[in-house]
């Protein structure tokens, strides 16, 4: 037999260096340093762009009761809570919508809470007249 293939096993069981874990430990790091930031403002997005439809949806609503009642004064979140917890999804909120509402008014506003609160956006409210407001930019927000 020849006495190459004895020590082909020897050559195969080497493994890797730590010098060759060490740089893809160092390029898993830097990747991560740089995704981390941006998966965090595309969540923090995403939070904000569902909360937006729940205060569209909730100015419907309110609308709808007005309409059969003629005052916003009564209105209640579905549940009949006076504020609503959005996103509806498990875990943590990221904000917390409250109204003020009057005979021929009504203003929802959104608290951003919890990682939230680093959004430029910040609070955003609609009213009855569909007015939205926003702590950022307003184009950027709405």
């Amino acid at each position: 037999m020849h006495a190459r293939t004895s020590s082909l096993p020897q050559r195969l069981a080497r493994g890797f260096t730590l010098v060759e874990v060490m740089v893809v430990v160092a390029i898993v790091a830097i990747l991560a340093t740089v995704a981390y930031p941006s998966y965090a403002d595309h969540v923090r997005k995403s939070k904000r762009a569902q909360v937006k439809a729940d205060l569209v949806e909730y100015a419907q609503l309110a609308e709808r009761f007005h309409t059969v009642n003629n005052t916003y004064e009564g209105f209640r979140f579905p549940g009949g809570g006076e504020s609503v917890d959005s996103p509806r999804e498990g875990g943590t909120a990221a904000y917390t919508i409250g109204m003020e509402t009057s005979q021929s008014a009504f203003t929802f506003t959104a608290t951003a809470s919890a990682a939230q609160a680093k959004d430029p956006c910040g609070n955003l409210s609609v009213n009855q007249a569909n007015v939205k407001t926003a702590e950022g930019t307003l184009s950027e927000c709405w």
